[in-house]
């Protein structure tokens, strides 16, 4: 049996790290307008209470910001590790509202916020992978 190893250049690396960092700021700045815009009918829908949503997008504002600037800098790994943290942390706090029922969120409001701890799940991993491959 023969095997072939592949080889990604730096280059290549540093631009799939990148695109992890950049992709995870534009879609947690995506959520966080949203959020922000659309408050009292996100509250409507998915439960829970319109200021929290206006919080949560507040705070996702700042947190897409810094990923940019991250994903536009040298990325430094220190950081890069940090941003995987946080989001680890984040699926972890998701997970947690959406069992205990949390911020009075409705059945939808929890498959919401599941489904939001799977992404943010996803682009820690591939943030993960792209620094280790460093």
């Amino acid at each position: 049996m023969t095997s072939t190893a592949t080889t990604i250049s730096p280059t290549t690396r540093t631009a799939r790290l990148r695109l992890f960092f950049a992709a995870d700021a534009v879609v947690t700045g995506a959520n966080a307008l949203i959020y922000l815009a659309a408050a009292g009918p996100l509250a409507d829908l998915l439960g829970g209470d319109a200021a929290t949503y206006r919080l949560v997008g507040a705070f996702l504002t700042a947190y897409a910001v810094l990923v940019a600037l991250y994903a536009r800098s040298g990325l430094p790994s220190r950081p890069g590790w940090a941003i995987v943290v946080a989001n680890l942390l984040w699926v972890v706090a998701s997970v947690e509202v959406a069992v205990v029922g949390a911020l009075g969120l409705d059945g939808l409001g929890r498959g919401w916020v599941l489904v939001q701890a799977a992404v943010v799940g996803a682009f820690a991993v591939l943030q993960a992978r792209a620094l280790r491959a460093r």
